[in-house]
């Protein structure tokens, strides 16, 4: 099979006039960009590998890669699904399979993970942080399967890698950007949502966020923290009791998903332009909200750079190679600067 200048750019997640600018050596690229598209070309046998030889995928040993994924109305999680389907399809070195379980049970999540077949060499996982979760993986690593954890990490576990953003960063700056749209030295009551805070990352996003406001904005009130399972039926009952029990309510932190259901609330009581709503994921629904004002601001990790690591981290720790991590950025996304998706 030969591959052409846009599978390259695909594969690397570049447009095709980069892949050109790269493979031609030309300038204007950043560095770690160019070592992105250069690492994609030889997987592909576009390019040469460094002895001469075309590195061709017949030539290449096929490794299985699994993954499992919480299933549920959570859009950044479909959208990584596809993203690993669609990378995966220009990848023939790999063979991936992915499983979609309900996403708030840890004994099913640790079931999914002992039932993997034996042909499996690497799991990618967005896995709870429970003990029956963390004993799972323990096992797989104890069996040489290479194990990364995405966008929600588990300490003490011998994975390969995490492939996601710094959750308590994202969280502090959530709380930086709340306390700058509710104006300098303003005091009011702040209200979080979560979509489980079993998810580390979940809960390191509201440690960082209350940590921020506590050591900067101690002004800020606090008045509830809510879990919603990223239900957006759920998430609209909920913000719409808080709003009536808190009509003096000055802002939002959606710590997961359910954005629409928080934001149909707010509509609804038309307190849209009034309460300060931030929230995480570029997606086409987060992208209306900002367009038309219910959002200020969106905290975004990339699913397609966290596919591309999580596919290259996994693939290269099973043949035991070497290979560059390339973490998503942290952005904050407003209405003057979304990006496409």
């Amino acid at each position: 099979m030969r591959f052409t200048l846009t599978d390259v750019a695909r594969e690397a997640g570049v447009s095709p006039a980069t892949a050109d600018r790269v493979l031609n050596n030309r300038s204007g690229v950043r560095p770690r960009t160019r070592e992105i598209v250069m690492e994609a070309a030889r997987r592909l046998g576009y390019i040469a590998d460094a002895g001469g030889r075309l590195a061709a995928a017949h030539e290449t040993e096929v490794v299985r890669l699994d993954f499992i994924l919480p299933e549920g109305t959570n859009t950044f999680i479909k959208m990584l699904h596809r993203q690993i389907e669609a990378q995966a399809q220009a990848r023939p070195d790999l063979d991936v399979h992915i499983t979609a379980i309900e996403g708030f049970s840890p004994d099913r999540l640790a079931k999914s993970l002992s039932e993997l077949p034996p042909a499996a060499r690497g799991v990618g996982v967005i896995a709870l942080d429970h003990p029956t979760v963390r004993e799972a993986l323990r096992s797989l690593a104890a069996s040489d399967v290479k194990v990364v954890t995405i966008a929600s990490d588990i300490l003490h576990v011998p994975r390969v890698a995490y492939i996601g953003i710094d959750n308590r960063a994202a969280g502090r700056l959530a709380g930086y950007v709340m306390s700058r749209f509710m104006g300098t030295g303003r005091a009011g009551k702040v209200a979080l949502f979560a979509g489980s805070l079993s998810y580390r990352g979940h809960e390191e996003r509201e440690m960082g966020f209350r940590h921020l406001l506590a050591e900067e904005h101690s002004h800020i009130e606090i008045v509830e923290l809510r879990e919603m399972l990223d239900d957006r039926e759920r998430a609209y009952s909920e913000a719409a009791a808080l709003l009536d029990r808190h009509p003096d309510l000055a802002g939002i932190y959606n710590i997961g998903a359910g954005n629409p259901g928080i934001a149909r609330a707010l509509k609804e009581r038309g307190r849209e332009r009034s309460v300060v709503f931030v929230g995480h994921e570029v997606t086409e629904g987060t992208k209306s909200l900002l367009l038309d004002g219910t959002m200020d601001a969106v905290i975004d990790q990339n699913p397609r750079v966290e596919a591309r690591e999580a596919l290259n981290v996994l693939s290269n720790a099973v043949r035991g190679q070497a290979g560059d991590y390339h973490p998503p950025r942290l952005q904050i996304v407003f209405k003057e600067n979304i990006p496409e998706i």
